[in-house]
């Protein structure tokens, strides 16, 4: 999917509901919460192996530091360079958080356990779509990751803007890790 970005981007948004809610202060669960891969690290560049000239496999990710009231979460993977606006690479949703311990991941190529949902891709596939970026300059993908106070309970194959509408007023904290890849 191919969003413009002349609305506030998601993420501005949660950060303000956080904000409001006194979550992003120093100390607060949005400090906490992180979001890593064993493939990359932030800011790095992502294998060829999780784009389209590799086996176009999700990379394995894991989260840590989830606020205890979290249910569930929501990752949306996007490529804001792309070049006709924002490009949408990954929609989950209805990720449920290990109660005891505040953490998730996904392994390589991993399945969404089965209460989970996946939205459509920029691609038009409910599923991960690999780095593709055009010849050129490298490519930023933003692995975003939203903790939620719900369980959002949209049909499987929702779009990022629809996942994003329905969370607004749930996000308990945020976090991203960010990956580059060019051609």
């Amino acid at each position: 999917m191919r969003r413009k970005r002349s609305r506030v981007p998601a993420r501005a948004l949660c950060l303000t509901m956080l904000g409001i809610f006194g979550l992003a202060s120093a100390g607060g669960l949005a400090d906490q919460m992180r979001l890593s891969s064993s493939a990359f690290a932030n800011g790095a560049t992502i294998p060829a192996a999780y784009t389209c000239v590799g086996a176009n496999e999700s990379p394995p990710l894991e989260w840590t530091g989830l606020p205890p009231p979290a249910v569930t979460v929501a990752l949306i993977v996007e490529d804001p360079d792309a070049p006709s606006g924002t490009f949408v690479h990954w929609v989950l949703y209805d990720l449920p958080v290990d109660a005891a311990t505040h953490t998730g991941k996904l392994g390589e190529n991993g399945t969404p356990p089965p209460n989970a949902r996946q939205g459509t891709n920029g691609f038009g596939d409910s599923k991960y779509g690999g780095p593709c970026p055009p010849s050129g300059t490298p490519h930023h993908y933003h692995f975003k990751l939203y903790a939620l106070d719900t369980k959002l309970g949209l049909p499987p194959g929702t779009s990022a803007d629809q996942v994003e509408a329905a969370m607004r007023t749930h996000v308990l904290a945020t976090a991203e890790l960010i990956g580059s890849f060019g051609r």
